[in-house]
């Protein structure tokens, strides 16, 4: 069984933009390329799981959604990493959607599909659906990003919430790397 680390795309690998869908307007988040390539180097697969409510909603269509998925992968590509798959569920909050976090459903699906041990598997999103869709899986710990929607997230998390709350993804990289 391999171990992998769950990334929410928007705002947690590239800068969040409203509804993004042209490829021109992919950036990568500081560090970003750096942190996965640590990330791939120690072992783990390394699997997007994104909502794209945009789809649901009519604002653009899934070609979109594919084709800004393929900038990204290019630019990822650029710090020689590699994403094992990506998940996309295009739904809208209100429509019925099998994958759609806070749903696990596609974590599952990864474990089926590529012998993913969600125990030994890290999830890092900067919304607390992103976390719950980790912890309704089982993985080891869910990493919320204060990058994207993650600052204000942060501060609405419960006392006692077992969330790690990292400042960025090269933190949360380094804080998985330090793990026993």
């Amino acid at each position: 069984m391999i171990r992998a680390v769950f990334l929410d795309r928007d705002g947690t690998l590239i800068e969040e933009r409203h509804y993004l869908h042209r490829p021109e307007d992919v950036a990568l988040l500081p560090g970003a390329g750096g942190a996965l390539r640590q990330l791939q180097d120690a072992g783990f697969h390394l699997i997007q799981v994104t909502n794209q409510s945009g789809v649901g909603r009519g604002y653009f269509t899934l070609a979109d959604v594919e084709r800004v998925n393929r900038r990204v992968a290019e630019e990822f590509a650029r710090h020689g990493v590699r994403f094992t798959h990506v998940y996309v569920a295009p739904e809208a909050p209100d429509q019925p959607s099998r994958g759609r976090k806070p749903s696990p459903q596609f974590l599952f699906d990864a474990r089926d599909e590529f012998g993913v041990d969600l125990a030994r598997s890290y999830l890092i999103g900067d919304k607390r659906i992103d976390l719950e869709c980790g912890w309704r899986a089982g993985v080891k710990a869910c990493l919320l990003v204060r990058t994207g929607y993650g600052q204000q997230e942060a501060a609405q998390l419960p006392a006692g919430s077992p969330a790690i709350v990292v400042d960025d993804l090269p933190r949360a990289a380094h804080w998985i790397l330090n793990q026993p």
